[in-house]
């Protein structure tokens, strides 16, 4: 189901609580929602006013992929750039790494299997931005 955003800075503040296999319908609402956004590539739980740490995201290939407690452990390459989010006006300077490996937990036949992605460029840049978002942190 398409959910409204969520703009209360508060609410965006809050680290998220860990996911589980029970958040199965918010990752098809985080889905919904972002395919419904014109040019987004990507969305938090907390972006549509659920405090789990959930998100969604559009590779190069503009395919969309979920992943459930998702981590960065390991980075390399940092460099500074300036973004924007769908929940906050404006846009800041950050530090992203520009080579990354993820960790996190996919749903399969309900049940959250690890998994590990080593990322480049933009996907690691946003998936960078939604666990800072995770983690309660506004650019």
């Amino acid at each position: 189901m398409i959910k409204e955003l969520v703009t209360d800075e508060e609410l965006l503040a809050t680290p998220c609580e860990p996911a589980t296999a029970e958040d199965a319908e918010l990752a098809q609402d985080l889905l919904d929602t972002l395919e419904s956004i014109e040019d987004a590539a990507c969305l938090a739980a907390n972006q549509i006013g659920v405090a789990k740490a959930v998100i969604v995201y559009k590779n190069e290939k503009d395919r969309a992929h979920v992943m459930f407690n998702p981590a960065m452990k390991r980075a390399l390459r940092p460099y500074r750039t300036e973004e924007g989010c769908l929940t906050h006006e404006g846009t800041k300077k950050v530090t992203r790494y520009d080579q990354a490996t993820f960790t996190y937990q996919e749903l399969v036949d309900g049940v959250l299997v690890p998994r590990k992605k080593d990322c480049r460029g933009w996907t690691a840049q946003i998936l960078q931005h939604m666990i800072d978002h995770c983690k309660g942190k506004l650019i």
